[in-house]
């Protein structure tokens, strides 16, 4: 197959995790002020870092696009 079909694949599975962590801990965070007790095992803004992580992955791709992009106008 081709590497830029899984690279793009790859990239949305982590943004879809990473929209997933950032939800994850507003709502923690909320239910937190709120006043109800909620144990995930991390605070909210460690999973706000795992989302950061997740993103990484999908900057990558989207410059490399860019890149490629830029080349084939030349």
């Amino acid at each position: 197959m081709d590497v830029n079909k899984w690279s793009s694949i790859g990239s949305r599975l982590c943004f879809a995790v990473a929209v997933v962590l950032f939800v994850v801990a507003i709502v923690d965070w909320l239910l937190t002020v709120a006043g109800v007790k909620v144990s995930l095992g991390y605070m909210p803004g460690r999973l706000i870092e795992f989302g950061a992580m997740f993103l990484i992955p999908v900057v990558t791709v989207l410059l490399r696009e860019i890149r490629d992009e830029l080349r084939k106008a030349k």
